[in-house]
């Protein structure tokens, strides 16, 4: 009798493990890149989702369907362990002297930072939102995991997804809208600068998805 995937990967097949790869890495990717706002820390992300899968492979039951909500459950413990290294990173920035920004006024570039500004308002009214309702919003928008695929993954009643996703669905649009604003107030009607100045194609899309995913 054929093993069911489950009982393969447990068994660290590695060819299963690479079909694994090759069927949720790009999901995987884009649930990264939307929470953190940066496609080489989502790949990282993506490295250590699947280094941690094969790790804990002997986790997963034997019995079920799709892989698909242990693994984003991985994903997102991997999430929580970036962001709070993430934080840590930019507190240690913070101390260091500003560097002066050299804008780029260019029509393309200017658009493209203010998708990226979109972004990162909708990234920080996330950070409002409590870590519970992110991580249903997240999974149940963003990956489109079903309310008991998500409750699977984060360990919780499927009557727990559903409110925290009603919650964080009411709040969002509002704490996006207020963090542009203030972004926009902050600035004070300068041209955008600042930061590296590369802006990835993928980003911009992110940002114009995630604006939809709200309403």
């Amino acid at each position: 009798m054929e093993l069911s995937i489950r009982a393969r990967l447990r068994a660290g097949d590695q060819e299963t493990y690479g079909e694994l790869f090759d069927e949720h890495a790009d999901a995987v990717y884009g649930y990264a890149l939307r929470t953190l706002g940066d496609w080489a820390a989502a790949e990282d992300v993506v490295s250590l989702t699947f280094l941690e899968a094969w790790r804990l492979r002997a986790s997963l039951d034997e019995e079920g369907g799709t892989v698909r909500p242990w693994l984003f459950g991985i994903a997102t413990n991997v999430l929580r362990n970036t962001a709070r290294a993430g934080r840590r990173h930019r507190t240690a920035m913070a101390r260091l002297p500003a560097r002066e920004a050299v804008p780029d006024f260019t029509e393309e570039l200017v658009a493209r930072l203010d998708d990226g500004a979109r972004l990162d308002a909708v990234r920080r009214a996330l950070e409002r939102l409590r870590r519970g309702e992110r991580e249903v919003f997240r999974l149940c928008v963003w990956v489109g995991l079903d309310y008991a695929a998500t409750a699977a993954a984060l360990g919780v009643p499927v009557g727990t997804v559903r409110s925290r996703l009603s919650r964080a669905r009411g709040r969002l649009r509002v704490l996006a809208e207020q963090e542009l604003q203030e972004s926009q107030e902050s600035r004070g009607g300068r041209e955008p600068g600042g930061g590296s100045g590369q802006v990835r194609e993928g980003r911009v899309v992110a940002a114009r998805s995630m604006q939809g995913d709200i309403r």
